[in-house]
């Protein structure tokens, strides 16, 4: 791997309908863990709840939403009901990453993957486990090392 930056050329088409949503389903092996934990240590709240699916979303920013399904359930398509087993990072950016360690890690009970630190590209963060072996980046945006700066597009 090299850091340097990278040109792409793509060919994109445009979209014909407005984007109403978008959010992550996780197929897991234990709805109701995965539940208690997002609520728990990430202040989702429920917004629909069945022993098979659970939709959840930040009462304080309602456009990040989260929901919960039975890896087993007959809406995946045969060959496909496979639960999460690592594989998936889902990044959350706050404004004081020092603040959320203390809380989930050093007063909380969650087991730290990736202890707190800040990368020359641009993060201070620290990783947390959750249930299905999903890692959980809990990230502050830095400013970037020089090496890094010029990696950063002006959108």
């Amino acid at each position: 791997m090299t850091n340097e930056p990278t040109t792409r050329t793509t060919t994109r088409t445009t979209p014909t309908t407005e984007l109403g949503g978008f959010y992550p389903v996780l197929a897991t092996r234990d709805v109701a863990a995965s539940r208690d934990f997002y609520t728990r240590h990430f202040g989702f709240e429920v917004t629909f709840e069945a022993d098979w699916y659970v939709s959840l979303r930040r009462p304080d920013a309602p456009q990040y939403e989260l929901a919960l399904l039975d890896h087993a359930h007959p809406t995946i398509p045969e060959g496909h009901r496979v639960a999460l087993r690592g594989g998936l990072l889902l990044n959350f950016e706050v404004d004081d990453v020092d603040a959320e360690h203390q809380r989930l890690v050093a007063e909380g009970d969650l087991h730290e993957v990736l202890p707190l630190r800040t990368e020359e590209f641009g993060q201070r963060h620290f990783i947390v486990a959750a249930p299905d072996d999903v890692l959980i980046d809990v990230i502050t945006v830095v400013p970037p090392g020089e090496e890094y700066a010029a990696h950063y597009t002006d959108d």
